[in-house]
């Protein structure tokens, strides 16, 4: 994330030292517009626009949604009619230039006589990256790049992640008691955390495209694993289950309501009739020669169907395996305040882990959220050539 930001704030910033606060203030509003969209433009970006005067007037805003078929831009400057001539136009990622879904948003910009236009940053997407930028100013229309860059990237670091690599953004997300424990001895798990961290992981789970488990979490918790934040999303949560010998059960919940919400399972050498029951029963199961586990290809694969993003909630094993991939992007640890104690207690993170301390793994931009009762650690993965 932050060697994109870096870049961009440092060679693209046209000259312009600093912005006004009123910039800055209308870019902030245009991002809490693109907000809005959240859980309703995938594959897409979320993007805000704000049409205002030199003196702050707000004459237009909008925001995306992917099945209206308008682009943020396009009722921004609906909105502003009349006013749109010669005023600047406050749009968190670069407008697109080509013919899509949509006719390009620089056409419609430049028919209203916008005479000026901010944007954080670049759209990596091939279709657009910097031709936006280029289409603007060929016809005399002012950019400038830069401005909450860094807010604008964490706010779609999913779309510029998948745009990026054609891989989703892996989110690691883990319930733990103080001591690192996610079970006692006998498996009890049931519940470490409060209601405050279980409401803020459906918050979560209505974020991301796909929620990713292991065959020991699905086969012991029995799990939905659907989004029950009651808010609108335009795709249904695909819930990934890793199940090398297909040990996951035809009266499990997952299986059982497989037709009410895609259910899709990575396995290796499993008996040609586990796959066809399952599969009479509306799982999707896909046959690799690494057994499911070979977390490139599964994201490979997820990001062929344009999956843009993935929370992570399996077990200990899962997420062992996934961090020494170097595979994760982002981490929420969510803290109970309880000790389980136990040799034999499940610990959160398995696999070999490090050796030494300083090839622990590390996290950057912490921040740390109270929960009722718990605590909520996010931060983002540190790469090691970073350090």
């Amino acid at each position: 994330m932050n060697n994109l930001v870096q870049q961009t704030v440092a060679t693209v910033k046209d000259g312009v030292d600093e912005w006004t606060e009123i910039d800055r203030r209308l870019m902030r509003r245009a991002l809490v517009l693109a907000a809005k969209g959240v859980g309703q433009v995938s594959p897409g970006p979320l993007v805000g626009c704000v049409i205002a005067g030199a003196d702050g007037e707000v004459f237009g805003e909008g925001f995306y949604v992917y099945e209206q078929l308008k682009h943020a831009e396009t009722y921004a400057l609906e909105q502003a009619g009349a006013r749109a001539k010669g005023a600047t136009a406050y749009v968190s990622l670069e407008p697109h230039a080509h013919h899509g879904r949509t006719p390009p948003c620089t056409d419609a910009l430049i028919k209203a006589g916008v005479s000026r236009v901010i944007a954080p940053s670049e759209d990596p997407n091939p279709k657009v990256s910097g031709q936006g930028f280029v289409h603007l100013r060929s016809t005399g229309v002012k950019v400038s790049v830069g401005l909450l860059a860094r807010d604008a990237e964490k706010l779609n670091e999913k779309y510029l992640h998948f745009m990026r690599t054609q891989r989703p953004f892996v989110h690691l997300k883990l319930a733990t008691s103080l001591d690192g424990k996610i079970a006692t001895r006998t498996g009890d798990s049931r519940w470490i955390t409060g209601a405050e961290s279980r409401q803020r992981a459906h918050e979560l789970r209505y974020e991301y495209d796909a929620i990713l488990i292991g065959a020991g979490t699905a086969l012991v918790d029995d799990p939905l694993l659907t989004d029950r934040s009651g808010k609108l999303r335009r795709r249904a949560l695909v819930r990934v289950v890793l199940d090398e010998t297909l040990k996951i059960s035809s009266e499990s919940n997952l299986v059982r309501t497989a037709n009410e919400a895609p259910v899709l399972v990575f396995t290796g050498d499993a008996a040609a009739t586990a796959i066809t029951d399952l599969e009479s029963r509306g799982v999707e199961v896909v046959r690799d020669a690494a057994n499911g586990r070979d977390f490139h290809l599964i994201f490979e694969e997820l990001g062929r169907r344009s999956i843009q993003s993935v929370l992570v909630e399996g077990g200990a094993s899962v997420a062992g395996k996934l961090l020494e991939t170097g595979l994760v992007n982002k981490v929420s640890f969510f803290i109970a305040p309880l000790i389980i104690g136990g040799g034999a207690a499940p610990t959160a993170v398995g696999g070999n882990g490090a050796e030494r301390l300083v090839d622990a793994l590390e996290l950057q931009d912490v921040e740390i959220t109270q929960r009722g009762r718990d605590l909520e650690v996010t931060g983002y993965l540190r790469s090691r050539n970073e350090r």
